[in-house]
């Protein structure tokens, strides 16, 4: 016997059903907000990760040589593929760019919940606006998706933070521009190591860990613009600094800020420079959403990388983007119960006598090819009364071809009440009642 392997999902059609439900809802707001989709190759040279992702992702490659040689590996994450994409007919494409994908992604770690090795995760990216409004509009979009499928405020936050501004303070405090990587992966794990740790990582780089741990603490705990801007303050002046990039960064900042406003977003929103985000490519504001309860659990995360694209060979552009994945998502949902229940009813079960199968096998290519799931017994003999009981627990209607009469009965299950249709009518019907049922939410969208 073959059993799955660790980390691996198999999708029952109730989970299929989940999982579609989950799918429909994303691509309906990111329509929505004009994005298109996309797709990307799930196989990928080796080097566009090993050269594009950030150390933690490297480490964790399904990778391979193939029967040609080549080293592969399965997409961890979908930003270097859609990097290239962009940059390979940049222009030939009418910009700003808006694009979605929905993505299977492998990465080879320890499963844990909320943490497997094959996932989904759900990208949205802008490509060419530099604004931080572009920021802006991917936060509002992971925000609507989130609520459509009824999160809330109580529900989950977004941590804001500023890659630009931790690296502006690393400069001004003197510490030389190629150890910022290293530094912000150390801040990026500062709350799950002691401060004496911190510091022995810190000093190991040949930096004052001392100082720049107190710096880097005080940082963590603003949560206003208006803390931020009387920081910087200090700052620039206790160590003589005239460059105007703070003012200038500090002013995107409140940009970005001012248009969640404007969408009543703000409650939404913490700033947080607890979060750096592990990915090397991240050069400005990066974001995640974090659940409420006290779990801790991440549901969405992303940032700006402007210079991912220039990086790979093209032509400069500015890009933004999150990625909400869809295990830790379903376990919240279903937490809530905010998931459907599942129908695996199909719209309509014919039961027929052998004298109504000619035309009943004609009735139903007709329904079919008119939208409606239509199905019937495929045993040869069966009788009346035990289709009848098979249609009870497999359709939302049955409809009953007897003697070759050309009246149809037509029974609503879930109400019990038996309507005598002619044939010629059974389709107008069927799409009058069919479109009352599908209107009737199976969840209601909570939207607070």
């Amino acid at each position: 016997m073959v059993e799955i392997l660790p980390g691996f999902r198999e999708f029952y059609p109730e989970n299929c059903f989940i999982r579609n439900f989950i799918f429909e809802k994303v691509r309906q707001m990111c329509h929505n907000f004009g994005f298109v989709e996309y797709d990307a190759p799930i196989l990928e040279s080796l080097e566009l990760f090993t050269e594009k992702s950030g150390e933690e992702i490297v480490s964790q490659l399904f990778s391979f040589s193939d029967r040609g040689g080549r080293s592969v590996a399965l997409r961890p994450e979908m930003t270097p593929a859609v990097a290239r994409m962009i940059g390979s007919k940049i222009n030939a494409l009418k910009r700003p760019l808006k694009w979605f994908s929905i993505e299977e992604n492998f990465r080879y770690e320890r499963p844990q919940r909320g943490r497997l090795r094959s996932f989904y995760q759900f990208n949205i990216d802008i490509f060419d606006e530099p604004d931080a409004t572009a920021d802006g509009e991917i936060i509002a979009l992971a925000i609507a998706i989130l609520q459509s499928l009824g999160l809330c405020a109580v529900d989950f936050h977004v941590r804001l933070s500023d890659r630009q501004l931790w690296s502006i303070l690393l400069q001004v405090l003197g510490v030389p521009e190629n150890l910022n990587l290293e530094i912000l992966s150390i801040i990026d794990k500062i709350e799950k190591e002691t401060p004496e740790e911190i510091i022995r990582k810190l000093n190991a780089l040949g930096t004052n860990g001392g100082l720049l741990r107190e710096k880097i603490q005080t940082l963590m705990t603003l949560h206003t613009l208006d803390d931020l801007q009387i920081f910087f303050d200090q700052l620039s002046k206790s160590q003589n600094d005239s460059s105007g990039a703070i003012p200038a960064r500090l002013q995107q900042m409140e940009i970005l800020m001012t248009s969640l406003k404007h969408m009543g977003l703000q409650d939404f929103i913490t700033v947080d420079f607890s979060i750096v985000r592990g990915l090397a490519y991240y050069t400005g504001f990066v974001f995640e959403f974090f659940e409420r309860s006290g779990k801790s659990r991440a549901l969405a995360g992303g940032g700006r990388y402007d210079q991912l694209i220039g990086k790979s060979g093209y032509p400069s552009t500015a890009a933004v983007g999150l990625a909400i994945g869809d295990v830790t998502l379903t376990n919240v949902l279903q937490e809530k119960n905010l998931l459907p229940s599942f129908d695996q009813k199909c719209d309509l079960f014919i039961i027929f006598d052998e004298i109504s199968k000619p035309f009943v096998r004609e009735d139903i290519h007709k329904l079919r090819l008119a939208g409606f799931s239509v199905t019937h017994t495929l045993k040869e003999n069966f009788t009346l009364d035990r289709q009848f009981k098979q249609a009870l627990q497999r359709a939302h209607w049955i409809a009953s071809y007897r003697e070759g009469k050309e009246l149809v009965t037509l029974r609503d299950v879930s109400y019990g009440k038996d309507f005598s249709i002619p044939r010629q009518n059974l389709l107008t019907f069927l799409r009058e009642k069919e479109l009352e049922r599908r209107e009737k939410p199976t969840l209601p969208t909570v939207v607070k």
